[in-house]
């Protein structure tokens, strides 16, 4: 924009947030900050400001009193004014010495108001409930935890996720996923990653990011101007949308390690699915084309119309060829769960799986590379087919639970190996528990492509 023109919008959008524009001139500025990018930050910057001073002003000390003047008898000028300055003098000196005999105090910024199965682990910040957090790190490695900053805005943390906290009207998100609920008080409340910037323009939004980026911000409510850290790019997102900066590409295509089996102590077998013929892999009700080979297997369900693209399942095929499974009497599956880096806990309750076993053992010869959601075992868009699968377990996932793997057992699981014939057994995940928002959590697990965790494991003996 040209100076003038600049001049006049920063003088619109000035009266705009003292309530001083007319009703009709208000919807023209709100028409040219969808429209115009340079009005759009011109406008961020300024309710960014607005808000950081009725931050600021809230925790300003009252040094001042006003009181009512005392009726004195009439001096003359001089002497008023003699005292006058004696009295500021004073005033400066006492409120030097009060400066310099007082320590320094961390300003607080937000409090910790509540927890929910919440472990912690590096944190520069105190992480009891109700404490108050001045600047500082957070880093919480289980649970749920939400921050009141004094602008009025509410960031709820879900772990694993490493929060920065550097003023009562902006946060840096290390890696993790929070989500933000921002009343007009604090509009303007911002929100960095290492690829990102976040500002509020009156919201309620949700941001994850991975320590080198990867970056992806969904909108629930309102509207929240982005820039691009990498071209410095202006972006407008409205309710219901999102926006993704994508990492730096990785090695693809690497074949995992193939593990032999493991005798553990106590006669134990371990057979991961890394192990010989063994396999794992998911599938997307919106994918037309394989996801082929993946770090994570990914599992999500949803009643809602908008999300119902976003379901999925997953597949697991454990190599049984060393081990006689008419003799096994216990059998364990082990599941390591990390985080999928898509959707909030927030928005999806306490979540229920089931675990079922496919009898059909034609079925087993499924493929990893080419699994859609058209061609999976046991199973079409409807659900699963009862003739072709059975029930082995339930287990549950509390909301921002992670890190812990999950043992499953049970006598059905034994019995189910018990009655295999091929030397393959095939077992389908899904999650039972819906969600209350499209933007719901998306849970994972470990597969044998992980890098660092443990791929899906079978315990026998």
């Amino acid at each position: 924009m040209k100076a003038n023109t600049t001049r006049e919008w920063d003088a619109r959008i000035e009266r705009a947030l003292e309530g001083r524009l007319r009703a009709d001139e208000l919807a023209a500025l709100q028409a040219e900050v969808v429209r115009d990018a340079a009005v759009r930050a011109a406008y961020a910057e300024r309710v960014w400001l607005h808000a950081t001073l009725r931050a600021e002003r809230e925790r300003l000390p009252q040094w001042l009193e006003t009181v009512e003047p005392a009726t004195v008898a009439p001096v003359r000028r001089w002497v008023f004014a003699t005292m006058a300055m004696a009295a500021a003098a004073c005033v400066l000196l006492g409120w030097n010495l009060f400066r310099l005999g007082r320590a320094p105090r961390a300003e607080i910024v937000a409090t910790l108001v509540q927890t929910q199965n919440a472990r912690w682990a590096g944190s520069t910040l105190p992480t009891a409930e109700n404490a108050p957090l001045g600047r500082g790190t957070l880093a919480l490695v289980e649970g749920m935890a939400t921050l009141k900053f004094a602008s009025g805005a509410t960031l709820t943390l879900e772990a694993p996720t490493r929060l920065e906290i550097l003023s009562a009207m902006h946060c840096r998100l290390i890696e993790g996923s929070v989500t933000a609920e921002v009343p007009e008080s604090a509009h303007g409340f911002r929100v960095d990653t290492s690829d990102l910037k976040v500002v509020d323009l009156g919201t309620r939004f949700g941001v994850t990011a991975g320590s080198a980026g990867n970056s992806h911000v969904f909108v629930f409510e309102g509207e929240v101007t982005l820039s691009d850290g990498k071209s410095g790019e202006l972006r407008h997102l409205g309710e219901g949308k999102s926006f993704h900066v994508d990492a730096q590409p990785g090695v693809v295509g690497t074949e995992p390690a193939r593990f032999q089996l493991e005798q553990v102590a106590d006669g134990w077998t371990q057979i991961p699915t890394s192990f010989g013929r063994g396999k794992d892999g998911y599938a997307r009700r919106g994918n037309l084309q394989s996801v082929g080979p993946q770090a994570l297997l990914m599992v999500k369900h949803s009643e809602l119309e908008r999300s119902r693209k976003n379901e999925r399942r997953a597949f697991l095929t454990f190599d049984l060829s060393k081990v006689r499974p008419r003799d096994l009497t216990e059998v364990e599956l082990v599941l390591d769960p990390e985080p999928s880096g898509l959707g909030f806990s927030a928005m999806v309750p306490d979540s229920r799986f089931a675990v079922y076993g496919v009898t059909d053992e034609v079925l087993d010869q499924w493929s990893e590379a080419g699994l859609r959601w058209e061609n999976m075992p046991a199973s079409d868009d409807t659900g699963l087919n009862p003739a072709q699968v059975t029930k082995l377990a339930e287990f549950s996932l509390g909301r921002g639970a992670s890190g812990s793997p999950l043992t499953i057992k049970g006598e059905a699981f034994a019995a189910f190996l018990r009655s295999d014939t091929n030397g393959l057994v095939t077992f389908i995940i899904v999650r039972e528990t819906g969600e209350t928002d499209p933007s719901g959590l998306v849970h994972a697990f470990a597969s044998k492509e992980h890098p660092s965790a443990r791929p899906p494991t079978l315990r026998v003996r």
